[in-house]
């Protein structure tokens, strides 16, 4: 989309902060950061919200998760504990309309998240 911030980072328009990458997927700081580490991972490809995924897009969303593992390596946050999240439309927190998995780690996580 044209106008999506995301598919414009997946396109190389806009430059992230980049931690790791692929054909598919593209992991970034995110720039308003909820712990000491905080990456988006979004896929390539453009998906509004988590409701309009279908079966062939299966893979792909797996694909996300593990680059989740591969960002959480690379900081070094793998063995003592991270956290992923998927927010889906705005009264959950969605803010740019991007599929995006959030890898928080760094700090202690708490639950409930809020």
């Amino acid at each position: 989309m044209s106008d999506c911030l995301f598919c414009k980072m997946a396109s190389g328009e806009i430059q992230p902060d980049v931690v790791y990458e692929n054909d598919e997927v593209l992991a970034f700081r995110d720039i308003n950061p909820q712990a000491p580490t905080h990456v988006l991972v979004i896929p390539r490809r453009h998906i509004s919200t988590l409701n309009d995924l279908t079966e062939a897009d299966a893979e792909l969303v797996g694909k996300l998760f593990l680059a989740a593992k591969e960002v959480a390596r690379i900081d070094g946050i793998a063995e003592a504990g991270y956290r992923t999240v998927m927010n889906c439309n705005a009264q959950a927190g969605q803010t740019v309309f991007h599929i995006h998995l959030h890898v928080l780690g760094g700090r202690a996580m708490h639950w409930p998240p809020g």
